[in-house]
């Protein structure tokens, strides 16, 4: 490990963070090479990114929650290197929710999410590549539209600061009565499906929005994105979104969902919709969403569920 150069790139909010000094301290004690930037506005990540490109660091670590995950693999897969010529990505979650570290099985101790980079050799990570009326972006966890959507967007910071990834379920039991569906068409392999829909979610991972199992069968290494469509609730509205809301979300959504995983999927809304991609919302009405594989390499438990590669179907 005295070889080991790595560079952490931390969220701003975190920056006083006495665990993460303590963490970085330790592994600096342990011959690892580890700098330290801090990311105050955005296009920090893409420019400290950068920077660790040309330094020649071995890794890079997102310290921060999902966005910062995302933004980070984002400023890594624009470079027009494969993933061999680029430093590896790992993840030392703080963040609110952090969805992707807790579906990966990522430790949320910062000590133990360091160690484990020197401990599990990178795999292969795909990633989501989202064209949208003509702009190009990248998402690492998962892709959702509709009304999770809306609750992520809308939950206010302060309320996420007092109550942590349950600030989600308070804002989107309040906002029950204002589901509105959105009408939709989907093209893929093998795959069409038009309707009305209320949540969407379009997965490299599998959970998004606090803690909801949007694509419970998703993985980052198969070359597929998995969909995963809810159209209105008839009937028993109030009763079943509350279950996609609390402990029996997974199982009202296997009995309502449609289900694909595709290599790739068009689709158009009647109105603009606005997609989250792990926290970075984009408006449109068309959009071309591609599982690229193996787009960079990332430090994973050996155990990860989300590994397991499968063919795209």
């Amino acid at each position: 490990m005295a070889s080991a150069r790595w560079r952490l790139i931390l969220h701003g909010k975190r920056a006083a963070d006495d665990g993460v000094r303590e963490a970085v301290m330790a592994m600096r004690e342990r011959g690892v090479e580890l700098s330290v930037r801090v990311t105050w506005e955005g296009g920090d990540a893409a420019r400290h990114v950068d920077g660790a490109i040309e330094d020649g660091i071995d890794t890079v670590i997102a310290a921060g929650g999902d966005g910062t995950l995302s933004e980070t693999a984002t400023a890594l897969a624009r470079h027009e290197r494969n993933a061999g010529a680029l430093p590896s990505l790992a993840l030392l979650p703080l963040g609110t929710a952090n969805d992707f570290a807790t579906a990966a099985g990522v430790p949320l101790d910062p000590l133990e999410a360091l160690r484990l980079i020197g401990a599990a050799p990178a795999v292969p990570l795909d990633l989501l590549r989202i064209e949208a009326d003509g702009d190009i972006h990248w998402c690492v966890n998962v892709a959702s539209g509709g009304f999770g959507t809306e609750v992520t967007v809308q939950t206010d910071e302060t309320l996420k600061k007092a109550l942590g990834g349950l600030a989600y379920l308070v804002t989107g039991i309040a906002r029950l009565d204002r589901i509105e569906p959105i009408a939709a068409r989907f093209e893929g392999p093998g795959f069409e499906w038009s309707g009305d829909l209320i949540v969407l979610g379009l997965g490299n991972g599998r959970q998004a929005g606090g803690g909801h199992p949007l694509c419970p069968d998703a993985r980052v290494d198969d070359g597929a994105l998995d969909v995963t469509v809810i159209p209105p609730l008839e009937g028993e509205l109030g009763a079943l979104a509350r279950s996609l809301l609390t402990d029996g979300r997974e199982a009202a959504g296997d009995r309502i969902a449609v289900r694909a995983r595709l290599p790739w999927l068009r689709m158009e809304t009647a109105v603009p919709m606005t997609l989250n991609l792990d926290g970075e919302p984009v408006r449109a009405r068309r959009f071309r969403i591609e599982c690229v594989p193996a787009r960079l390499h990332m430090h994973l438990p050996p155990d990860c569920p989300l590994l397991g590669r499968t063919d795209a179907r």
